[in-house]
């Protein structure tokens, strides 16, 4: 299924045109670059800008569009249609005969054709591309708000106490990337959003049409469980965020397009500013099974669609996507982007927070814990396109619910990068000193101490990555030059001592075995103490 979510029970006859291929061009370079770096209002919007600024991001040529002329001249190729681009991965998604996809291959600034069909690939520098089977009023200071059935997804991630603090997602900008969002400028549940004009744009990358209250619905009722508000039926975890939608999904059919299409919107999200891309999409599995992924594709660096969301990661966005409904078949390891080593991969639990027998399971193919966190994805409460307010089961309600709660912990934390509020998420969660491949790191609580009311002291102080596999690199105020780092077993033998500078903050822990361990970190003035996971 494309859908992490059980009740999409779609089915098409699909006839395969074996004459006609996707693949992906990849140019060598950008001979414009320099021009667009000098300009960057020219690509950028100055919110994306802003972004870039307050995380100490700089502009690369990354962030450079693909050069025209080169497009030109593979759209005037014979027999090449153009579906879809990236200026991050500097590639063009493009669909034709076996033949006129190869003569692209002779451009003197082409550095590499890549076929979807992994049998027509001589040899590639480049590890390869996944599917599942898959109110106006203002707010108070102090809000209490009438959940209805929907506190209790909400409420066992303690979510109801950042929105008693005013912590709603006001000031936010979610990217939702999905295959429609019918009847959202109609339907009640979305009238608050619709009135208070929290939607702010949209576009459908699959019909190349402006019109985004289109398609499938179920990013509709992805949507509610973030951005819906109906009293005592159904309150979204991010209320106050603002939105853009974008179609990315076609649902009758599986074709490796849709990767590229994820890819061209997250690029349109980057632009225009968004903090956080939420997909409740996952690929594993095509139509024409040479397109397909295995098992061993999810290792965070082969798959397009990961690749992207790794990039957008490195832009300072918070990518947060849905593990997949793949945990009851014979292959239930979570699909693409969820691989993705920095994307939020969101797992799924019921009311009890029992592990949903659906909800897909780690590692990734290269060992890494995964999913990341676990939120309510049995019998969430959604809004479906109709405004009727129900029940669903899947993890693309999961991934939304828990997008909404980190745009409301951003929101209380403005200063955060989106590597520290992700390293916050993992911290506050349930198993953090003993995750899983079932569970991730847990279930976050919102409401806790250390994520929440006094993490302000920590302001000055972080340590990242944390899970780690060779190194930890300390951050801490520039006041404190100098600082002594102690890294201890759990059962307080020291194995680990070492002097670090604001200019040199890195410790090696490649000597450790895999597991928990404890660190104490002293400067003048600053005294700290954790936990670290060495992977």
């Amino acid at each position: 299924m494309k859908y992490c979510f059980t009740f999409v029970l779609f089915l098409s006859s699909i006839v395969m045109f074996s004459q006609e291929e996707d693949a992906w061009v990849y140019f060598k370079d950008k001979p414009s670059s320099q021009l667009f770096l000098d300009n960057p209002l020219s690509m950028l919007t100055q919110r994306s800008l802003d972004r870039r600024t307050n995380q100490n991001i700089s502009l690369d040529v990354t962030d450079v569009p693909i050069e025209k002329s080169y497009i030109n001249q593979i759209k005037a190729s014979s027999g090449i249609t153009i579906m879809a681009m990236s200026r991050w991965l500097n590639a063009l998604h493009i669909r034709g005969t076996q033949t006129n996809i190869s003569t692209l291959k002779s451009f003197v600034f082409v550095d590499e054709v890549v076929f979807a069909d992994r049998t027509l690939n001589t040899t590639s520098k480049r590890v390869s591309e996944n599917k599942e089977t898959k109110t106006n009023d203002k707010l108070k200071t102090t809000i209490d708000y009438a959940y209805g059935n929907s506190g209790s997804q909400i409420q066992m991630l303690n979510g109801d106490v950042l929105h008693k603090q005013n912590y709603t997602g006001a000031g936010k900008i979610i990217a939702v990337l999905d295959g429609g969002f019918p009847n959202v400028n109609t339907a009640e549940p979305f009238k608050r959003l619709i009135d208070n004009q929290q939607i702010l744009g949209g576009y459908d990358f699959v019909s190349k049409s402006e019109n985004f209250y289109a398609g499938d619905d179920h990013g509709t009722m992805v949507l509610s469980t973030m951005g819906g508000y109906k009293e005592n039926a159904l309150i979204g975890t991010a209320p106050d965020a603002s939105y853009y939608l974008f179609i990315t999904e076609y649902n009758p059919t599986e074709n490796p397009v849709e990767e590229s299409n994820w890819v061209e919107a997250a690029e349109r999200a980057d632009s225009l500013g968004v903090d956080i891309i939420t997909t409740s999409l996952g690929y594993f599995e095509y139509d024409n099974a040479n397109y397909s992924h295995t098992y061993s594709d999810m290792n965070g660096a082969t798959n397009f669609i990961s690749r992207g969301a790794e990039a957008a990661f490195s832009k300072g966005i918070i990518v947060v996507a849905s593990a997949g409904n793949e945990g009851r078949t014979p292959e239930p390891h979570i699909g693409a982007p969820a691989d993705a080593v920095s994307v939020i991969t969101v797992g799924s639990v019921d009311a009890s927070k029992i592990k949903s027998n659906f909800s897909s399971i780690g590692p990734s193919f290269d060992n890494r814990i995964k999913p990341d966190v676990m939120a309510q994805g049995t019998a969430t409460v959604v809004s479906d396109a109709s405004g009727t307010i129900g029940t669903a089961n899947g993890t693309s309600f999961s991934c939304p619910v828990m997008a909404g709660m980190i745009a409301c912990l951003w929101q209380a934390f403005p200063t955060k990068t989106n590597k520290e509020i992700r390293q916050m998420l993992l911290e506050i969660s349930d198993r953090f000193a003993n995750p899983n491949n079932d569970y991730g790191y847990g279930i976050p609580n919102f409401g806790s101490t250390l994520g929440v009311q006094n993490f302000l002291a920590f302001s000055d102080f972080s340590i990242f990555p944390n899970p780690a596999k060779t190194f930890v690199s300390f951050s801490f105020s520039s006041e404190n030059y100098e600082a002594s780092v102690s890294i201890y077993s759990v059962l307080g033998q020291k194995l680990i001592e070492k002097q670090i500078t604001n200019q040199n903050p890195i410790l090696s822990i490649e000597a450790l075995n895999s597991g928990l361990y404890f660190y104490t970190f002293d400067a003048e003035g600053l005294h700290k103490t954790g936990k670290i996971i060495k992977q």
